[in-house]
């Protein structure tokens, strides 16, 4: 390999995608682990999931250079233009995968394993082949993909699968529906070019618009009920229902003279931070139940 092509490589796995999983790993982990972080298995759980995250958006690269080539935000990326070639993609995912499973298996669990593969084979199989460009519930079929990484984080941590990490998985699930909705809206001529039958386009603007409401209030009390069983703190809960129901209010209602777009852009922004803010609460509030 030259060393030329490691820029290229990091670019292929999509960093600042594999960032945002990582960041809901940990905050599993650290939630499970309730103030007792064993350093080998959160090492090695990181690692796994970036790796394993990593090796999925590479294929995803080359799955989806047709349509990257025809939308404005993707057109620059390796595979479109000629910088990296399909075989060289493929090569490196496999590389990823295989070192991330063997990471998690030889030092987490089953649990974490086990949903570390299923996040890749949705991710991969079901949404990217097939869902993404057929469907218009694909965003649903992809937010099971996405909700994997919290809880491998925590089955990582607490070595089973339990209600608090059933929660996690809904918690992310829900979140990616108003995310992606939103980004869908603000950049709807590059779905319209590539062909995307998102929300939007597929049901509608008000059809969109009220998935991303409906989906806003039932992550809000999915988030909340982590605190009302116990798993995590009511520290937790109230920075939930707080930026859940803020980001529910600016959903729920556009400002002035402002546009679809404009509406879109501030409700992905407060995706953003709302979900960060869980993260960081359900890291240092835990609670300790058995």
């Amino acid at each position: 390999m030259r060393k030329r092509d490691l820029p290229v490589l990091a670019e292929l796995a999509k960093p600042g995608i594999v960032f945002g999983n990582l960041v809901a790993a940990v905050g599993g982990f650290l939630l499970a682990a309730r103030g007792e972080v064993q350093p080998v298995p959160f090492a090695a759980m990181a690692a796994g999931v970036a790796l394993v995250v990593g090796s999925g958006c590479a294929v995803n690269n080359v799955i989806d250079r047709d349509i990257d080539a025809r939308m404005e935000r993707t057109r620059g990326r390796a595979l479109v233009t000629g910088r990296a070639t399909p075989g060289l993609a493929l090569a490196w995912a496999a590389l990823m995968g295989a070192a991330g499973f063997g990471v998690l298996a030889a030092w987490t669990n089953a649990w974490a394993v086990g949903f570390a593969a299923m996040g890749w084979a949705v991710y991969v199989g079901l949404y990217s082949l097939w869902f993404k460009r057929r469907s218009v519930h694909g965003i649903w079929i992809g937010s099971l993909a996405g909700a994997a990484p919290p809880v491998i984080g925590y089955c990582a941590a607490a070595g089973r699968f339990d209600g608090g990490a059933a929660l996690l998985f809904l918690i992310y699930a829900l979140w990616q529906i108003p995310h992606s909705d939103a980004i869908a809206i603000f950049r709807l001529k590059d779905f319209a070019a590539a062909g995307l039958p998102v929300s939007p386009i597929a049901r509608g603007m008000p059809a969109a618009k009220r998935q991303i409401v409906a989906t806003i209030f039932a992550f809000t009390l999915a988030a909340v009920a982590l605190a009302w069983g116990g798993w995590a703190g009511w520290a937790y809960g109230a920075v939930a229902l707080a930026a859940g129901g803020y980001w529910f209010a600016i959903a729920l209602k556009r400002a002035a003279g402002e546009s679809d777009a404009q509406w879109a852009k501030r409700v992905f922004l407060c995706s953003i931070v709302t979900i960060m803010a869980l993260g960081v609460m359900m890291s240092v509030d835990f609670t300790r139940v058995a």
